[in-house]
């Protein structure tokens, strides 16, 4: 027997046919500029596009307080863990031209990880119990922060301060000295049972290096900056670019925000060091940001300028690196847990489910997103056929509710009956 189409399902059908995703730029505006008024920040901007349009651009406050530099379009800030990201997408171009398989023990191209060892603990000398993992850390381990590699975002431990000890990310070092460096310290749990926050991504970009056979700041350049028109990222600052940069700012208990030095806040940007990081370390614009989110909206296709129907990423791999790879075994998941409904891909955090409450941030199912240490956030909404970039200059990460402000001001103005399934009763 045919199943007849209720009215409800009909009017749903109508309602998604015309679906057209709506932003109340006054209500963001107002959002946005609130926290400026309050004194909560110095400085923020924002960029969003509906379909490779643009819907809304507004910058507020300072980029830089003390020389009296207000926040422009054009203004340059530390993007941090964004880079993440941008290392994700320069090694999935490799897996799409074949050159690297998931699955493989991460050894397989980098033989210094072959014979790993794990911390068991200390016996009563104080020198460490060492085992042997169950089994090697896979690249897909490395692409989603389960390799088991040692991070202080477990908390201070011996095995840290070992790690620190040995310093892998010294900025004189090559990405293969890091990698050779890193793989000397003993995994911190058995790959592939935990979800940690690492230095799995700088391993992703000594994978590049590798694969490649090309330096990895020179292999993202050619393949991911230049075909996008991403005329100001960089990984060293440009002197004619010097005076578009936003200061960094220190957020006291309370509230208030000093200035950091910028011999401290920009050392790292102002050399040419050997050692380019994969986990951050790139300083970009909202224009230049904004294309690379749309690039991966577009389903790894340049969208718009000179270069426009360029692939740079194949469109199932794009898929790849925006569906949840986390397996279900894996229970102890950081502090991801704290960013809502979420997994996490290939270095990206994947939005799983709707809020499950009004005090989680708005999202869409099936968003990916990342932020950056000094609150900067993007996210690619393909439901919405969305992206949105959001820069500020301050740390630590999270003391304003300043992605939460943001992504309700983008979402809770959607007029569809979208929006009012937005929280579930």
């Amino acid at each position: 027997m045919k199943s007849k189409m209720t009215l409800t399902m009909v009017l749903l059908l109508l309602v998604q046919a015309s679906y057209s995703f709506e932003l109340d730029t006054a209500v963001v505006d107002q959002s946005l500029s609130g926290l400026i008024k309050n004194k909560q920040l110095v400085g923020v901007s924002a960029l969003v596009k509906h379909k490779g349009k643009e819907i809304y651009f507004g910058a507020f406050g300072d980029a830089d307080r003390e020389a009296k530099k207000s926040m422009q379009r054009d203004t340059l800030v530390q993007i941090f863990s964004m880079t993440k990201p941008v290392t994700g997408v320069a090694l999935m171009t490799l897996y799409d031209q074949g050159k690297l398989d998931l699955q493989a023990p991460l050894s397989q191209y980098l033989p210094e990880y072959k014979n790993l060892t794990l911390f068991k603990g200390l016996d009563e000398k104080g020198e460490f119990i060492l085992g042997k993992p169950q089994r090697e850390p896979t690249v897909y381990d490395v692409l989603r922060h389960t390799a088991g590699f040692a991070s202080s975002h477990a908390g201070a431990s011996p095995l840290v301060e070992y790690q620190n000890k040995l310093n892998p990310g010294n900025w004189q070092n090559t990405l293969r000295d890091f990698s050779k460096t890193l793989a000397k310290v003993p995994l911190m749990h058995e790959p592939g049972t935990q979800w940690l926050y690492g230095p799995s991504v700088d391993v992703q970009a000594a994978l590049v290096e590798t694969l490649s056979g090309e330096k990895f700041d020179d292999y993202v350049k050619k393949t991911i900056f230049k075909p996008l028109g991403m005329q100001d990222t960089f990984w060293v600052i440009p002197e004619a670019k010097k005076d578009r940069i936003a200061a960094l700012y220190e957020r006291a208990e309370d509230g208030s925000m000093t200035r950091k030095a910028d011999n401290e806040s920009l050392a790292y940007y102002s050399r040419d060091w050997p050692l380019k990081h994969g986990s951050w370390g790139l300083i970009s614009s909202l224009d230049d940001y904004s294309l690379f989110a749309e690039m991966l909206l577009n389903d790894g296709v340049v969208s718009t300028g000179k270069n426009k129907g360029h692939r740079i990423l194949k469109s199932k791999t794009v898929k790849l690196m925006a569906t949840d790879a986390l397996p279900s075994t894996v229970k102890d998941i950081s502090w991801l847990a704290g960013k809502g409904q979420v997994g996490f891909g290939v270095d990206f955090a994947v939005r799983i489910a709707k809020p499950a409450s009004r005090e989680e941030a708005s999202g869409e199912v099936g968003e990916f997103y990342w932020d950056g240490a000094a609150n900067t956030l993007f996210w690619v909404d393909p439901e919405n056929e969305l992206t949105a970039v959001l820069f500020t200059q301050y740390r630590p990460f999270g003391k304003v509710p300043l992605h939460k402000v943001f992504r309700d001001a983008v979402y809770k103005q959607d007029k569809t009956a979208s929006s009012l399934a937005l929280y579930p009763n």
